[in-house]
C-alpha cells in the first residue's frame, strides 16, 4: 500500500516542473503612435470669405507702327467725327482723342496746324487745319487712312475717276507738269469739298477734305 502515496509524489513533482517551466504569454504590443498629420486649414466659422485672384487686364492695343489711326468714317465732308469744319481747337482735341500737339498761328488768327504726337520720321500722315480760330481742313499723306468715299494715297487717277464718277472735277498741278489736283464736291449738298493731289505719274500723293476757301490752299499754310 506504499505505492500508492509514492505515486501521487511522483506526479505532483511532475506538474510542478511543467508549471515553471511552461513559457509565459508574452502581452501584445501596444499599437505605434500614428505619426503626426498636419492639421486641415480649415477656417473658423465666421471667416471672411476668401478673395478670388484679380483677374488680369486685357492688354492695351497698340498703336500701328505708322501712327494713331482715326476711327473708320471719322473723317468726312462735314469734318472730323463729332467736331464739324468751324469748331474750336478745343473740339478738335477732344474728338482725337489723344495728343496733337502745340500750334500756333505766326499772328493772330492766322493758320496753323495740329499733328497727331509722334510725329512721323517723314511726311505727316495727318494734320488738322486752323485759321480764324476754326476747324477749317484735313490733311492726310498716308495710304492706310481712307478719304471719304474710299480714296486712298498711291491710287492712279483713273481709280479716283471710277470711284467718285461725275463729280470729279480736274484742274492742273500748281507746281508739278502733268499732276492734277482732283477735287470731289460734297453729295449731300454741303460746303465740304475733297482734293485729291496726284503726282507727274497720276498717282495721288495727298489728299484733303475741308471748306473753301482754305481746301484750295495749295502751300497749306505756307
Amino acid at each position: 500500500m506504499r505505492a500508492l502515496p509514492l505515486l501521487l509524489l511522483i506526479a505532483t513533482l511532475a506538474a510542478c516542473r511543467g508549471e515553471q517551466s511552461a513559457p509565459e504569454t508574452p502581452a501584445p504590443a501596444a499599437p505605434a503612435p500614428a505619426p503626426d498629420q498636419p492639421a486641415e486649414d480649415v477656417p473658423p466659422a465666421n471667416a471672411p470669405p476668401a478673395e478670388s485672384p484679380p483677374a488680369a487686364s486685357p492688354p492695351a492695343a497698340a498703336t500701328p507702327a505708322g501712327g494713331a489711326m482715326p476711327a473708320p468714317g471719322a473723317i468726312g465732308y462735314a469734318g472730323f467725327g463729332p467736331a464739324p469744319f468751324g469748331a474750336s481747337e478745343e473740339e478738335v482735341r477732344m474728338a482725337w482723342g489723344a495728343d496733337l500737339g502745340e500750334g500756333k498761328p505766326s499772328e493772330p488768327g492766322g493758320c496753323y496746324y495740329l499733328f497727331p504726337q509722334p510725329r512721323p520720321q517723314s511726311g505727316f500722315r495727318l494734320g488738322f487745319m486752323f485759321e480764324g480760330g476754326k476747324f477749317v481742313r484735313l490733311d492726310v499723306d498716308a495710304a492706310e487712312i481712307e478719304a471719304p468715299g474710299g480714296g486712298r494715297v498711291g491710287m492712279g487717277a483713273d481709280e479716283i475717276r471710277r470711284l467718285y464718277g461725275a463729280r470729279v472735277e480736274e484742274m492742273p498741278h500748281k507746281y508739278v507738269e502733268g499732276a492734277k489736283y482732283l477735287s470731289v464736291p460734297d453729295p449731300a449738298g454741303g460746303r465740304g469739298v475733297l482734293l485729291f493731289d496726284t503726282d507727274a505719274n497720276g498717282r495721288v500723293s495727298a489728299w484733303r477734305v475741308g471748306v473753301p476757301p482754305q481746301v484750295y490752299y495749295v502751300e497749306g499754310c505756307g
